[in-house]
């Protein structure tokens, strides 16, 4: 019986964190959707009251979509997260590949190589990469911003899904090669869909920092026909005046992806989480 109330306390405790860590979490997120169909005046009187009919406005919405190209910062985060979000899953996979089947000279440096990147930011290498694009002609261009975010996600993609294809039952790939399925086949057909749990994972691990990035745009595309979303809200931010409605609104628009994104994928992503991936 002590045992059992033992492990019951346990159990509650760790819930209890949770549950608090979950508060902490989404509390900044529900201010920013609750201030966002509030007046200027009663975000500013009370920002954690629930809006009422009195305090009810979306003059930050019609301000956002009437002062702004929003809707081309919006498509450009779209395509540099999508892109780059494919680039990684289909690279970051396929050297996964390589790392955890093969055996060859170098692989464990190549490893090591990989965690490495992980631990440097590459935003240390901001000035070079500058140099590079400009020299390359990519300036203010969705291109350098796929590349950049392509070398950023695969180290993290890389180590993730290595860790998790070594796990995968070699049966299933030897069967495969004795009835002649050739290494692609056996990649693109029983690999790939034996890892979409941790693919999601990856996924999502990967799309947050991209869609909220806004150092890189700021230095490598500031072009108002390449904006993203992050870069974009930064024009109702002023020196001496800043449109509160408005930069709530935007960040409210920027939100809904990412939670779309979460809410789609959760279930896949838990299953990443708790499968062994990050073993």
């Amino acid at each position: 019986m002590a045992a059992r109330r033992g492990k019951t306390l346990g159990a509650a405790a760790v819930h209890g964190v949770l549950i608090a860590y979950t508060v902490v979490a989404i509390f900044p997120i529900l201010i920013v959707l609750v201030n966002s169909v509030k007046t200027r005046r009663a975000i500013f009187g009370d920002p954690l009251a629930p809006p009422t009919p009195e305090t009810f406005s979306l003059e930050g919405f019609a301000t956002v979509l009437a002062r702004s190209s929003f809707e081309i910062y919006f498509a450009n985060s779209l395509i540099v997260t999508v892109a780059a979000l494919f680039l990684v899953l289909l690279f970051g996979a396929m050297a996964a590949w390589a790392l955890s089947e093969y055996r060859f000279p170098g692989n464990s440096l190549m490893a090591i190589y990989l965690a490495i990147g992980i631990m440097i930011p590459i935003r240390l290498g901001t000035i070079g990469i500058l140099e590079l694009a400009s020299a390359l002609d990519l300036v203010n261009t969705r291109t350098i911003l796929v590349l950049v975010y392509t070398a950023q996600g695969l180290p993290l993609a890389v180590f993730l899904l290595s860790e998790f294809m070594r796990q995968l039952p070699r049966e299933l790939k030897d069967a495969a090669r004795c009835d002649g399925v050739s290494e692609y086949r056996i990649f693109f057909s029983i690999v790939l869909p034996l890892t979409r749990p941790i693919l999601a994972t990856v996924g999502i691990f990967t799309m947050i920092p991209i869609w909220n990035d806004l150092w890189f745009p700021l230095i490598l595309a500031q072009a108002d026909q390449v904006r993203t979303v992050t870069l974009g809200i930064q024009q109702f931010i002023g020196q001496y005046v800043t449109d509160w409605n408005a930069v709530i609104a935007s960040l409210t628009l920027a939100i809904l992806p990412v939670l779309a994104l979460y809410l789609l994928f959760s279930r896949q992503l838990i299953r990443g989480l708790t499968s062994g991936a990050v073993k």
